[in-house]
């Protein structure tokens, strides 16, 4: 029995040995190397503990347990795998703490390059606050920039020239958010520097002058000027001396009016809407004349104290032109019972009604060669521009020139004759108070309505000019127009119809408006100085 059990025991001794031997062992586990447990046992370190998540490991710690627990292999080489990893692993955990570290506000900060805002213009103003936050849709009607580092102490905006996008690794949100923000931004503003920038007369308080317009040479410019409800038309030079004051009041017999000064009568005059004659020595306007009740007045010649009344009706007349060539006006009256067309010869006063409207017309425009009329037609918030080809058959030559539903106003022909502008307010959005530019050809050959009409539109976002209209300028290929920027205290922009081109003229003037162009370049406008309107001139380097 013994030695049956001593028989077995050797036997798995044996085989224990023999086991040992074939995996590399030593068969007296208590002889074995310290150093040899110590091998044994490093692999079993680097494996992941039960329950613990492997994919919360690092890509380098990963690497690194791979490569030690590979069996058979070399000792050195897994020593510089690790070393290598380690680095790398390194490496990346630096480039990640750098884009953690890119400053906030750099997507918006990059917008400012788009828009080109000067800093010189924009001095003084508080630039409007963008919100920053999820919806991208509401930032694009107001394209600001903010963030500690896209403005300074004063509000000023910092150079552009450093700025760019950066988009996070992974994050493909924000590349699309830059993407959605410059497709919607406004486009870049570009200025010009004017060779001057000059107020016509001494600035004064009380007082406010408005709707200036050019002699035919450009040499004389007559304006008006409101105090209190009293309103006058001076006729100045250039350098601000004043040529001649109308202030009329009626006389007791005759139909002359005499000129007085505002303050010495009692009776309150209104004067306005002025045109010269083609020699510049005349001009015709409207006045009540102290009545109460408006007609047209002829001044003769300049530096003469009396004036001629042209008509008399009860009913009011208004918006009068002086034909380019010839001794004729157009003008509007209500005597029908309806606003329609009449043409006076001022040398025999003879008058003829050229339309016959159920609605109103007004603000009629002679063409540069004195053979065509253009004038607006229509009622409450709908008017279409209109056409007489032919003044000595109107009633059949009579055209429209648009027949959408958006209200078109004060058409103005171009010095060449070939081109018509005029304000609009069609807009994408369908909001009426928003008003474009349209330049149409004079020939009545482009569409009335729809979206070939719609391409016509040269400029957006305009404050229309109803006195004066748009303001061609002399080369009949650019329009001088105030823009609807309230940021900007509505600055005036010069548009070419050709290819659309935009540029801000900087004149560092603020709520601009009633913007006309002499034939020599010079751009005369009405800025608000203190609460008060004064004229100034200025001109481009052309």
């Amino acid at each position: 029995m013994k030695d049956s059990i001593m028989i077995r025991i050797f036997c798995i001794t044996f085989l224990i040995a023999v086991l040992a031997s074939t995996l590399g062992f030593s068969a007296d586990p208590v002889q074995s190397d310290p150093d040899d447990s110590e091998s044994a046992e490093e692999p079993s370190q680097e494996i992941t503990p039960t329950g613990e998540d492997p994919s919360d490991e690092q890509p380098g710690d990963v690497l690194k347990k791979k490569i030690i627990i590979l069996p058979e292999s070399d000792d050195e080489v897994e020593e510089e795998s690790v070393e290598e990893t380690e680095e790398s692993g390194q490496t990346n955990k630096v480039e990640e703490t750098e884009l953690e570290k890119e400053p906030q506000g750099t997507l918006e900060e990059s917008l400012q390059e788009d828009e080109t805002i000067s800093e010189e213009s924009m001095e003084g103003e508080e630039i409007p606050k963008a919100d920053t936050g999820e919806s991208t849709e509401k930032q694009a009607d107001t394209p600001t920039v903010t963030g500690e580092e896209g403005e300074t102490g004063d509000g000023e905006l910092e150079s552009p020239e450093s700025l760019e996008v950066t988009e996070t690794p992974g994050d493909d949100g924000t590349a699309k958010k830059a993407e959605e923000i410059v497709e919607k931004i406004e486009e870049p503003v570009v200025e010009v520097i004017p060779l001057f920038v000059n107020s016509l007369t001494k600035i004064n308080s009380g007082r406010n002058d408005s709707n200036p317009s050019w002699s035919p040479s450009g040499r004389l410019l007559a304006f008006e000027r409101s105090i209190g409800d009293k309103r006058e038309i001076i006729v100045s030079r250039l350098d601000g001396s004043i040529v001649q004051r109308i202030y009329s009041q009626p006389p007791e017999e005759d139909d002359e009016m005499e000129f007085l000064f505002p303050g010495i009568v009692d009776n309150i005059s209104y004067n306005a809407g002025i045109s010269w004659s083609p020699d510049e020595t005349s001009l015709v306007y409207m006045s009540n004349g102290g009545s109460g009740n408006y007609d047209l007045y002829l001044l003769k010649k300049l530096g003469e104290k009396t004036t001629i009344r042209l008509t008399e009706h009860n009913e009011k007349d208004s918006h009068p032109h002086w034909a380019a060539m010839g001794n004729k006006i157009i003008f509007v009256s209500g005597r029908t019972g309806k606003a329609d067309i009449f043409l006076m010869d001022l040398t025999t006063r003879e008058t003829v009604k050229l339309t016959n409207g159920v609605k109103t017309y007004l603000y009629p425009q002679w063409s540069p060669d004195g053979k065509k009329i253009v004038m607006i037609y229509g009622s409450n918030e709908n008017h279409d521009i209109y056409l007489i080809e032919d003044i000595n058959n109107p009633i059949n030559t009579i055209k429209a020139l648009t027949t959408w539903t958006y209200d078109d106003l004060r058409p103005v022909w171009s010095p060449d004759g070939s081109k018509i502008a005029f304000y609009s307010n069609y807009n994408l959005e369908n909001d009426q108070k928003r008003w474009s530019i349209i330049v149409i050809a004079a020939d009545g050959n482009n569409p009335t309505a729809g979206d070939s009409l719609a391409e016509m539109v040269v400029s957006t976002d305009v404050i229309p000019d109803i006195e004066r209209g748009p303001a061609w300028m002399a080369d009949s290929k650019r329009i001088v127009y105030v823009k609807n920027d309230k940021r900007a205290y509505n600055p005036l922009y010069t548009v070419n119809i050709e290819n659309k081109t935009k540029f801000r003229i900087k004149t560092d003037t603020k709520m601009n408006h009633d913007v006309v162009c002499s034939p020599d370049g010079n751009i005369a406008f009405r800025a608000q100085i203190e609460q008060w309107d004064h004229i100034y001139i200025t001109k481009l380097d052309e």
